[in-house]
This record gives structure tokens, C-alpha cells and sequence, in this order.
């Protein structure tokens, strides 16, 4: 496999050309950003504890029956994908208040919410990735009626199939988000849909289910200190 030119570099990740048009190489950085990219920094190893907790991730999804872009994992900070037209649409899939959703219903965060609870967020760095309904989907053209309804679908899967592996190590799975695309190197519009992105601390919210110490990005948002330990942590737990 030769690694060829860079087709896309994010906050976290950069992605580039291989021999075979319909895959591509996932390489994952140290930079950290949030706040939509106010606050930048540097986390130690995060690319490489993200670019395994997301491979184990994927692994553990695909043996459970749901497919994803993920082939294989290449090196330390590399794995090899489907390449995929990312739908612009942020899937986020909550169990626990906290964060943004804990702030406009008025809640403390740690508020069990009963049953999950499925958002869309319009992908737009520019608009600061606003929260959208199914309405704004249409009049936006984001996505047909059926592949919403697959995206929701697909990420209630995932969160079950997440939240009884971690519950067995001892870790609540807060929230999360996902990133879906359609495969196929034509990437129209009523292919398959594959989860794609990455599951990692930068992207779930994760807590120890006991003491309910942070495990994911929220350290490094919130000036908590231990980021690079929390990462380790979440490592360990889920390869152990």
C-alpha cells in the first residue's frame, strides 16, 4: 500500500490517497482543540490511544453485525478505511445529562435521562455545528427521509452495543458522537451507509461508574488536568 497525497486534514485527523480509490489512510494527530477550535492545545499520544480505542471500537462493532469504513489498523497512529462521502449530518446519542444538553434543559450533568436520546447536528464548522430536526434535514438537503431514519437507527445500535461492553468494565458511556457516510467511490445519494469517524475520548463522553471521574476530552475542555491518564485509562479498560 502506498500512501499518497493528503486529501483532508481536520482538528484531529488527516486522511490520505492510497493505491485503491475506494479506501483510504486515517492518520490520527495530537492537537486538541474545542469550543469550536477557541481553545487548541496539544494532548501526548492522543493520536495513537485514539487511532487503538477507535480500532478496538470498530472491531467490537463489526463483530456484532454493524458494518463500519474501518479495514484495518496499519501502525501505531494509521488505519486503513472505506472511503465514504461523509454525510453532513453530526449523530449525537445521549444517556446521561451533560455538557450542552444538561445546560438547556436546566439539569445538573449526572441526571440519568431514562431512555437514550437521539440529536442531529447540522456538520458546519463555520456555524459552530448548530442542532437541527428533521425538518431542517429537508430543507437543507442533508438526507432523505430513509437515511435518517438509518442514521437514528444505527446509533441507538451502536449505544447499546457500547454501553453493555463498557458497563462490563466499569464505565458509563455518557454520550457520543457519531459521523455516517455513504460508500462506494460514487458516493450518491441511497448507498450504503457505514459509520465512519472515529469512537474515542475525543468523541464519547466517559465516566467511571463509581466515583464518576471523567475519562474522555472533557479534562482537557474543562482544565481538569490527567488528560493524557484519562486516555491511557479508557485504553486500558476497553483492551483488557
Amino acid at each position: 500500500m502506498k500512501k499518497g497525497r493528503m486529501l483532508y486534514e481536520g482538528k484531529a485527523k488527516q486522511v490520505f490517497a492510497v493505491d485503491d480509490p475506494g479506501q483510504a489512510l486515517v492518520y490520527y494527530k495530537d492537537d486538541a482543540t474545542a469550543f469550536n477550535g477557541e481553545k487548541k492545545g496539544v494532548i501526548n499520544s492522543k493520536g495513537l490511544l485514539n487511532n487503538a480505542i477507535s480500532s478496538l471500537f470498530f472491531e467490537l462493532l463489526e463483530k456484532n453485525g454493524l458494518e463500519t469504513h474501518f479495514l484495518k489498523k496499519i501502525d501505531d497512529r494509521s488505519m486503513l478505511v472505506k472511503k465514504l462521502e461523509i454525510i453532513p449530518i453530526e449523530v449525537v446519542v445521549r444517556n446521561i445529562a451533560a455538557g450542552s444538553l444538561a445546560q438547556r434543559l436546566g439539569w445538573e450533568e449526572g441526571r440519568d435521562l431514562g431512555r437514550p436520546v437521539v440529536e442531529f447536528y447540522y456538520k458546519d464548522d463555520a456555524l459552530g455545528d448548530p442542532l437541527i430536526n428533521r425538518d431542517h434535514v429537508a430543507v437543507l438537503g442533508l438526507a432523505a427521509p430513509a437515511e435518517l431514519d438509518a442514521l437514528e437507527e444505527l446509533g441507538l445500535k451502536v449505544n447499546k452495543i457500547l454501553r453493555e461492553y463498557l458497563a462490563a468494565r466499569n464505565t458509563l458511556l455518557v454520550d457520543f458522537k457519531l459521523e455516517f457516510g455513504r460508500s462506494g467511490t460514487s458516493g450518491a445519494a441511497g448507498g450504503k451507509i457505514l459509520l465512519g469517524d472515529e469512537i474515542s475520548p475525543d468523541t464519547c463522553r466517559f465516566w467511571d461508574a463509581v466515583s464518576r471521574e471523567k475519562l474522555d476530552k472533557d479534562r482537557f475542555r474543562r482544565d481538569l488536568g490527567r488528560v493524557e491518564e484519562a486516555y491511557q485509562e479508557m485504553f486500558n479498560r476497553i483492551s483488557g
